[in-house]
């Protein structure tokens, strides 16, 4: 999927840290001992096995940071599809930045298009429904945003990228709260209309509840099998929109797309991709 780029600023200081824990104290030690002064070169980065690029930005911004003066083409922008042995990035200049910066950009572009990857395996599953996939909130701690970006890339769409995004009422909530009821109503009394309301049900008799009181938009329909799921469609009727959730492994996604879920949310999409393997070759 094509999408604009986020703001470089944004980015700066995942890229920086990144680079500050790679360089450590003294900077790279192996190029400033073995690459003669003046040396230039010519890098590509490539795919070594197929999948769906992104963090490309990230790693323009890494090469970038090490040496402003590098030459970078972008050959694959991110949302790309790619085979083994596509050239995904061209940058010339100082041997010595390149390798320096090497690392930080792989494994920034590598887990970012293992994401995006595994997304698009989701999303080619839902073909033919209206069902949508999206993410969660288990991402890498400090990496949210680009993980988040990844799964755009792959054709994917985003959950709450915070807590402060939206009311999202899990089982905990409504265990604390004393049920859904309780719970339905003191967000009709206390929340912005401005704010969505999600609420997280179990079984069709929460389900019927949240109806009953017709305060959330979203109603999460957590570890659901099939028929449940197909029942819960036929209840609800579209007067509310409908996430499947739980245990949403890839194998499973085209019978759940095709019981009529407006959005099938997986963790897995972040929490277990697998990185693509990518190269930087001189």
């Amino acid at each position: 999927m094509t999408l604009p780029p986020l703001p470089d600023m944004i980015l700066d200081p995942l890229v920086r840290n990144a680079l500050m824990e790679d360089l450590g104290a003294c900077g790279d030690l192996t190029t400033r001992t073995v690459i003669p002064e003046g040396t230039q070169y010519t890098a590509r980065i490539r795919a070594r096995e197929p999948g769906v690029v992104s963090g490309m930005q990230i790693a323009r911004i890494a090469f970038h940071m090490v040496d402003p003066t590098l030459e970078l083409r972008v050959l694959k922008a991110d949302g790309a599809q790619v085979v083994a042995g596509d050239v995904l990035m061209e940058i010339a200049g100082a041997a010595s930045a390149i390798l320096s910066a090497e690392r930080v950009a792989l494994n920034f572009a590598g887990r970012l298009s293992g994401i995006a990857t595994l997304t698009a395996a989701f999303v080619a599953e839902t073909a033919g429904t209206g069902a949508r996939i999206t993410c969660t909130r288990k991402t890498t701690p400090g990496l949210r945003i680009v993980e988040k970006q990844a799964v755009l890339h792959g054709g994917g769409f985003n959950h709450r990228h915070s807590l402060s995004d939206a009311i999202l009422v899990k089982d905990n909530h409504i265990a604390a709260a004393g049920g859904i009821r309780p719970v339905l109503r003191a967000i009709g009394e206390r929340a912005s209309h401005m704010v969505r309301v999600e609420i997280e049900v179990d079984t069709l008799a929460q389900l019927e509840e949240v109806l009953a009181e017709g305060v959330a938009d979203v109603v999460l329909l957590d570890n659901m099998d099939t028929p449940t799921l197909r029942e819960a469609v036929r209840l609800t009727g579209g007067a509310l929109c409908l996430e499947a959730s739980g245990n949403m492994r890839l194998d499973r996604i085209a019978e759940v797309a095709a019981t009529g879920v407006d959005y099938i949310s997986a963790g897995a999409l972040t929490h277990s991709a697998r990185t693509l393997d990518l190269g930087l070759d001189f």
